[in-house]
């Protein structure tokens, strides 16, 4: 089945088969802001018909019905729990791929800093591993951050660039605010043996020489660009959300990774 953190479990008892190792890949799909495992659908697809099945996250706060549990009292630790959870839950010897995607990059970096020996490699969407002490937006006030909020400057920064008029329908039809805690809260790292885990960054948004510039020149979100050692930079050209724009094209990166020995 594929799985899902705070969320429900979708039958794929027929979808099994072994990658190339013998051993299926643990693949653990996080969602960025405002988004559950439903965004994930089309490129699980995609990692089913290539032997995969992933463990796809709602991160706490971001189901429909999270305003009954109090969106305002999530925090950052409560997602990356949810990520540490998941990385546990990887069967003996397989080999574990953590994908995150957009602001879930801030407790997918830290998981990895607690677990270094569990993860394998990370797959980077329109993202990077974030460093010590940052934090999205310190500053921000309330307890939700709505899509409504950016929606119109995302239009502007071409992030929506690939998606079809329905996609941009069920995104906002199925978006959540997004708890201001995990974008509040700062990104306490300590093991600097994350620095050597493998990682694929994919460029959408802005293809990979504009982001070791960006890094470059002071970009806070992608300074872990700067420190970590084994990132390899990958061109995916499309808007932010290539989980729908080009889910084939995401899915085959996720594989070819999860395939590696």
């Amino acid at each position: 089945m594929t799985q899902t953190a705070h969320g429900t479990a979708h039958d794929s008892s027929h979808d099994t088969a072994p990658d190339t190792a013998g051993q299926p890949a643990h693949v653990v799909l996080v969602p960025g802001f405002w988004l559950g495992a439903w965004a994930w659908e089309d490129v699980v697809g995609h990692l089913r018909a290539g032997g995969l099945e992933p463990l796809v996250l709602t991160l706490p706060g971001l189901d429909p019905e999270g305003t009954s549990t109090g969106r305002g009292a999530i925090t950052l630790e409560d997602h990356v729990t949810a990520i540490e959870d998941a990385l546990a839950a990887a069967p003996a010897g397989a080999r574990t791929i953590l994908v995150a995607h957009s602001g879930a990059a801030i407790p997918a970096t830290v998981a990895l800093d607690r677990h270094v020996e569990r993860v394998d490699h990370v797959v980077w969407v329109d993202t990077a591993p974030v460093v010590h002490g940052f934090a999205l937006a310190p500053d921000v006030e309330g307890g939700e951050h709505p899509l409504s909020a950016q929606w119109d400057e995302e239009f502007e920064m071409g992030a929506m660039e690939g998606l079809t008029e329905q996609q941009l329908t069920t995104f906002r039809e199925r978006a959540v605010p997004q708890p201001t805690g995990t974008m509040r809260d700062a990104a306490a790292l300590r093991d600097e043996r994350r620095l050597d885990v493998p990682g694929t960054v994919v460029c959408t948004a802005f293809d990979a020489d504009s982001y070791r510039s960006y890094a470059e020149q002071g970009m806070d979100l992608l300074a872990g660009i700067l420190e970590h050692r084994q990132l390899r930079l990958v061109d995916l050209p499309t808007g932010h959300w290539p989980m729908w724009s080009r889910p084939g094209d995401l899915a085959e990166i996720i594989l070819e990774v999860a395939r590696a020995e």
